[in-house]
């Protein structure tokens, strides 16, 4: 029997970082109706209908307002069908991403 130690080896782990997160910002413009904007945050962001006033109020209010912070992909998917949807009926609701700081 030969005497040779074997040292187990180190398994490296690797340094898992975090997504980086966007903001989904509503803006504000003078043309779309308030109660579509409310529809639209409702059904693509699944807020309450209080949340979601509160929200347009906001944006109505400042000019602009976050929505949700997701991961980016989710973001710009979010984003576009919301600002899609009001392109659909032909209005010119915006929603934007900008990453979170």
């Amino acid at each position: 029997m030969s005497n040779v130690v074997t040292k187990p080896k180190a398994k490296a782990k690797p340094k898992l970082e975090r997504p980086k997160l966007h903001k989904v910002i509503l803006v504000n413009d003078d043309f779309t109706p308030r109660d579509f904007v409310v529809m639209i945050l409702k059904s693509e962001f699944r807020m309450t209908e209080e949340q979601a006033y509160k929200v347009m109020l906001t944006a109505h209010q400042r000019g602009v307002c976050v929505v949700a912070v997701f991961t980016k992909d989710v973001a710009e998917t979010k984003a576009t069908r919301a600002t899609d949807a009001g392109r659909a009926k032909g209005y010119p609701l915006l929603f934007t991403t900008e990453p979170e700081e």
